[in-house]
């Protein structure tokens, strides 16, 4: 990128525009051969994937990035399969693009319907994994959107890598080569230009940790979908059935702990709290995960205390905060004054109580019997995703296809004139 960045990144704008009004026109056999070219190319191109994701690799050892961060950014054969497929599955969904729906007859003549339509251009700024590349720009393509792509430092080469082997096979499609564009500087301040971009990008996605999503929301004059905590929450009611209500809670906070659908809180109703706390430790314990509880959850198992800032904490690890509750009342405005409008769930066997938690907690995703882990896309059925939002407006939950996209009237007619 030429030393003068904000130039730069304008001009990028200034080509992503122009891709995405060529892009919302494409047909879905010419979006659907791209990718398939571009799952093609990148299986072709593994080797210099390999490489260029090799020198990342080593960068972020001898820069001391912990290493898990470091696993994450790992691009070998069965991540790049794992790529491809990605690639693939997404060439396969469904075009939501052109679909006209709620066509009604006016008592004027015409019709009045409403046309899922691109976005445009959307920024989307990232870290670590250099498979989120390839992610973002077929969703962005199969929505008919053109992207400018901002990864993250230690995974720059990677990164470039696979832009490059999307843009070769976009060159030899109908698809404009410019729909996708990598900015390739680790510069931040080409994150402050892409974010004052309000001519040219329509919405900014980011994916990365709290500092990132906050300087995004701080900094950008563009639309944005994100969500910054994931603040998930069990609620175990008193009339729920009492092995279902331990699995549920034990496999939302352990089956990954580094994950924004994780459960941070379990709050347990007092009339079930004696019988439930017992066992549920005992599993937490054998998992090895440190419990912080409220002083009525202390009095039924041992476990630290916990302070008024943990009920707001995602912690991201084996640590789980525990409070027993008056009742689904009770349950209910904790969640909504603790949590971050993520996902949260109620294990209940009382069908009212039920309708009640999905009608009062006011969250993305809100679940019954069923473990907060599942709060995704591909479980929701929607094939990817490219984030979850915790926003209200557009967007809500993980953002798959249809949450790239937006509506607009289309009216039908044969003449009509309208005389007041």
């Amino acid at each position: 990128m030429p030393m003068d960045i904000r130039t730069s990144m304008q001009d990028m704008g200034r080509r992503a525009r122009a891709a995405s009004r060529l892009l919302a026109g494409a047909s879905t056999g010419a979006k659907v051969d791209a990718l398939r070219a571009v799952a093609d190319r990148l299986d072709a191109d593994r080797e210099a994937l390999r490489s260029a994701n090799g020198q990342d690799v080593a960068w972020a050892i001898e820069s001391g990035v912990d290493r898990p961060l470091v696993d994450r950014l790992v691009l070998d054969d069965r991540a790049i399969d794992r790529m491809c497929e990605g690639v693939r599955e997404v060439a396969a969904l469904p075009d939501p693009i052109g679909a006209v729906s709620e066509l009604d007859y006016r008592p004027t003549g015409f019709q009045v319907g409403r046309m899922r339509v691109p976005l445009g251009v959307i920024g989307i700024i990232y870290e670590s994994r250099p498979n989120v590349t390839a992610d973002a720009a077929s969703l962005c393509l199969k929505a008919g959107n053109a992207c400018i792509l901002r990864g993250g430092s230690e995974a720059l080469r990677s990164n470039r890598a696979v832009a490059d082997s999307i843009r070769a096979a976009l060159e030899a499609s109908p698809l404009p080569a410019d729909a996708v564009q990598l900015v390739p500087t680790a510069d931040r301040a080409a994150v402050g230009d892409l974010l004052t971009l309000d001519e040219y990008v329509d919405v900014i996605v980011p994916r990365g940790g709290k500092g990132l999503i906050e300087r995004v929301i701080r900094e950008s004059r563009i639309p944005v979908i994100k969500h910054l905590d994931g603040v998930c929450h069990v609620y175990i009611d008193d009339a729920a059935d009492l092995d279902m209500a331990v699995d549920v809670a034990c496999n939302s906070k352990t089956e990954k702990y580094a994950v924004c659908n994780a459960m941070e809180t379990l709050l347990v109703a007092d009339g079930i709290a004696g019988r439930a706390l017992p066992p549920l430790k005992a599993r937490f314990d054998q998992a090895g995960v440190e419990l912080r509880g409220c002083e009525r959850t202390r009095a039924v198992i041992d476990a630290a205390s916990a302070a008024e800032e943990d009920w707001y904490e995602e912690y991201l690890a084996p640590v789980l905060a525990v409070r027993v509750v008056d009742g689904l009342d009770d349950a209910i405005d904790h969640i909504n004054r603790y949590g971050s409008g993520h996902t949260d769930t109620i294990v209940t066997n009382d069908y009212a109580r039920s309708r009640r938690f999905l009608a009062e907690v006011d969250s993305a995703s809100v679940m019954i019997n069923v473990s907060t882990q599942f709060a995704d896309g591909f479980e929701y059925g929607l094939g990817a995703e490219i984030g979850i939002s915790t926003d209200k407006l557009h967007a809500r939950g993980p953002v798959g296809l249809e949450g790239l996209t937006t509506r607009k009237f289309v009216v039908m007619g044969n003449g009509e004139v309208r005389h007041r």
